[in-house]
């Protein structure tokens, strides 16, 4: 079957929105946005338990086809450095058991990251990724939703360093932290925080349209149902 005839395999695991401490951030590098026709061309992923990091994974991968120039200009990957790298069978079978049943965290992972690795693992691995995850991307909308929600200025923002961006190990470690400091904003908000926190499970509310017009409903549903009158 070729790639472009495939269609994505979908997580088996569920998408929260809230903070956890133990977790696996990871991100991926590509040779395009396609995930029809793009592969997979780095895999980094950073380890936390206890909000603490503990290890790191990263391997370069061969994608099997010509990484385009304008895939190079953004993240600084050549052809020549991906010729010795893995397939993406075995790069994704040491990531995942890096990984193993612990929740994924990635900034934008739901549209773009997941559907990757769920595509690879169903076509290489004959496996299904079922680990729950957290989306940094919607996690920072609902925190803070009158800024920039790119990687590169949540970290200018809390006044992380932005050097090495768009390789795949250094995006991780800014998002780790971006992370942790959108935990802190659910303890503690800032004057940019406009966070209304679920009494039940402490993930955002997000403001919902209903049969009965507008009302607070927690971002974890259907796991949580809380809601609360505007």
């Amino acid at each position: 079957m070729s790639m472009i005839e495939y269609e994505p395999a979908r997580p088996a695991g569920r998408r929260l929105c809230k903070y956890v401490p133990n977790y696996v951030i990871f991100d991926l590098e590509t040779t395009g946005l396609s995930v029809k026709n793009d592969a997979v061309i780095e895999i980094s992923a950073i380890k936390v338990t206890g909000g603490k990091v503990v290890d790191e994974f990263s391997t370069l991968v061969n994608p099997g086809m010509p990484i385009p120039y304008y895939a190079s200009s953004v993240n600084g990957i050549t052809d020549h450095m991906v010729k010795d790298a893995p397939h993406i069978k075995d790069a994704l079978s040491s990531f995942l058991d890096f990984a193993g049943d612990e929740i994924l965290v990635g900034h934008n992972i739901s549209g773009f990251d997941m559907k990757f690795i769920c595509r690879d693992a169903d076509i290489w691995l004959s496996r299904t990724i079922s680990n729950d995850y957290v989306d940094t991307v919607l996690l920072s909308r609902a925190i803070l939703p009158d800024m920039s929600h790119t990687l590169t200025d949540l970290a200018k923002f809390y006044g992380i360093s932005t050097e090495g961006a768009h390789r795949a190990l250094n995006d991780c470690r800014m998002n780790q932290i971006i992370f942790e400091r959108l935990a802190l904003e659910l303890k503690v908000p800032s004057s940019s925080s406009k966070v209304n926190q679920c009494p039940s499970c402490g993930s955002p509310l997000k403001l919902r349209n209903g049969k009965f017009g507008e009302f607070w409903g927690c971002m974890s549903y259907p796991d949580c149902r809380f809601t609360r009158k505007k």
